[in-house]
């Protein structure tokens, strides 16, 4: 068998046209499969130590794939929510000065329960469940 120049080029060119279509076709994959997160379904993450977090000021901490926010409130109670935005999924943050959960994305507020108050958001944060045990703060998604 002879290899000729024809045949070289011909496999030249058709490594080239793979190696083309393979990387035109592997973004579009992985656009159309689903990630495979952490998903905290049941369990429950720690968040912190007791003490950490000083009154009015807040946390964010990983939740699962998903970042969450803790806050300690000025009366000293544990509050935690999903820390991505209902509007565009920005990460919010906790405002001291005027003890709002704020996303920086488009004004959005939310009051500290969660609940939208201004701004674009559709929707509530989702609200987590905050569990001390001994000096440990632990989070996990409410029951029912």
């Amino acid at each position: 068998m002879e290899f000729t120049r024809r045949k070289f080029l011909n496999l030249l060119l058709g490594i080239t046209g793979i190696g083309t279509l393979s990387s035109m076709l592997y973004p579009l994959f992985k656009y159309i499969t689903p990630v495979k997160g952490e998903e905290v379904l049941s369990g429950s993450v720690s968040a912190g130590k007791v003490g950490e977090l000083k009154p009015n000021s807040a946390k964010i901490f990983k939740f699962g794939a998903k970042p969450g926010i803790l806050i300690l409130t000025q009366s000293g109670e544990y509050k935690a929510f999903s820390a991505t935005c209902t509007h565009l999924n920005c990460i919010v943050q906790y405002k001291e000065d005027i003890q709002h959960i704020w996303c920086a994305c488009h004004n959005g507020h939310y009051d500290l329960n969660g609940r939208n108050i201004s701004g674009p958001p559709p929707k509530p944060l989702e609200e987590f469940e905050v569990m001390l045990t001994g000096d440990e703060i632990f989070i996990r998604r409410r029951q029912g």
